[in-house]
C-alpha cells in the first residue's frame, strides 16, 4: 500500500490541480469524492495529503488546517467565500503610480489582508511615471501608519521590496496592469510569467496571469501570483474594517450614544471630526461603503444559515416519516 505524501497546491482552476511535493517533484492532482462532498476543496497554497492514483496523477485526500487565508466573496449573487491564496505570511498589495492609482481601492485590499491574518505591505510600482512618488508614500503612511509601504520601478529594480519581503510565503495582489508579473519574474529570477504593456488611455492592463499559481522562491519560501481582480467584494468582519480605519473606530467609541449613526446626532465625535477636517470626506465615505457591504454580508449569511437549518430539519422529518417506527 502506498503511503500518504504531503504536498502543496501550486495550481488550482475549476477542480484541476497541480501539487508540489516537498522533494521538488510536481504532478497533476484531483480531489477525492469525499472532499467534494464535504465542500473542502483546496486552494493555491494549501498543504494537502495525497496518494498516487496513476503515473503522473495524485489523489488529494485531505487538506491541512490553514494558518491564513486571503478570501473574497465569490463573484455573483452567491454568498460564498472564495479563497484566493492559503497559508500566506505576507500580502503584497501592488498599485501602479500612474493614472490607475486609487487610495479607496487600497483601503479595500487592506481590509481583505487584515481579515486574512497575514501581514500586509503596499508596493507602489512604476515610480518612474510619477512626478513625486515620495508624496504618494506619505499619503499611504497617513492612511495606514502601521503598514509598510515602498515605491519602486519593477523594470529597473525590486530591491526595496525584496529587502522587506523576508522569508515565508508571499502573495501578490492588485489590479491588472499594476506590474505584478514583472515583480514576480524579478523575485523568481526568471521569466516565469508573461508581461504585457498597459492600455494608454486608462493605464489598465490585460490579464497576463490567468490563474493563481505558486512558485518556490530561489532563496526559500514561496510566491503566489494572482490575476488582476476586477471584482473585490469583501469577505470580512467589522474588526478588520476597524483596524484599517483605526482613527474612525476610535472616534466612534467616543460618541455620546452607543448606537450613534454619525448623522448629526448630538455629541457625535465622528461628525465633529468631519467638520473640523480631521477626517477627509473621501475616507469617511469609503468607511461607510465598506461597512454597508460587511453588514449586508452578515445579514445574508444569517439568512443562508437559517435556510440551511430549515432544509436540514425538513430532510430529517422526511426520513423519520419513511422509517417504520414512526409510521402510523
Amino acid at each position: 500500500m502506498e503511503f500518504s505524501q504531503r504536498a502543496r497546491v501550486c495550481f488550482a482552476a475549476q477542480e484541476r490541480y497541480r501539487v508540489l511535493f516537498e522533494d521538488g517533484r510536481e504532478c497533476e492532482a484531483v480531489p477525492t469524492g469525499a472532499l467534494r462532498w464535504d465542500g473542502l476543496l483546496p486552494a493555491v497554497g494549501d498543504w494537502v495529503h495525497t496518494r498516487p492514483a496513476e503515473p503522473g496523477l495524485a489523489l488529494i485526500e485531505s487538506v491541512e488546517p490553514r494558518t491564513t487565508a486571503i478570501s473574497r466573496k465569490q463573484a455573483g449573487r452567491a454568498q460564498a467565500e472564495q479563497v484566493l491564496a492559503a497559508n500566506v505570511d505576507l500580502a503584497v498589495i501592488v498599485s501602479a503610480l500612474d493614472r490607475d492609482f486609487n487610495l479607496r481601492r487600497l483601503e479595500r485590499y487592506l481590509v481583505l489582508a487584515v481579515e486574512s491574518g497575514a501581514r500586509a505591505l503596499i508596493a507602489l510600482n512604476k515610480a518612474d511615471t510619477c512626478e513625486d512618488p515620495a508624496a504618494r508614500v506619505d499619503e499611504i503612511r497617513a492612511m495606514a501608519p502601521s503598514v509598510e509601504c515602498v515605491a519602486l520601478s519593477a523594470l529597473e529594480s525590486i530591491e526595496p521590496l525584496r529587502h522587506l519581503a523576508g522569508a515565508g510565503t508571499l502573495v501578490l495582489l492588485g489590479s491588472s496592469g499594476a506590474g505584478k508579473s514583472t515583480i514576480a519574474n524579478a523575485l523568481l529570477g526568471d521569466a516565469h510569467q508573461a508581461t504585457q504593456p498597459v492600455r494608454e488611455h486608462d493605464s489598465r492592463g490585460r490579464h497576463t496571469t490567468t490563474h493563481r499559481m505558486l512558485f518556490p522562491l530561489p532563496g526559500g519560501g514561496a510566491l503566489i501570483d494572482t490575476p488582476g481582480l476586477r471584482e473585490l467584494a469583501l469577505w470580512a468582519g467589522q474588526p478588520a474594517l476597524d483596524e484599517v480605519f483605526a482613527e474612525i473606530a476610535a472616534l466612534a467609541s467616543r460618541c455620546r450614544f452607543g448606537d450613534c449613526q454619525h448623522a448629526n446626532e448630538p455629541g457625535c465625535a465622528v461628525s465633529e471630526a468631519l467638520e473640523a477636517g480631521a477626517i477627509s470626506a473621501g475616507r469617511w465615505a469609503s468607511y461607510q461603503k465598506l461597512q454597508a457591504e460587511i453588514r449586508y454580508l452578515e445579514r445574508a449569511g444569517d439568512q443562508t444559515k437559517a435556510l440551511q437549518e430549515k432544509q436540514r430539519w425538513k430532510s430529517i422529518h422526511k426520513e423519520m416519516r419513511r422509517h417504520p417506527k414512526y409510521r402510523r
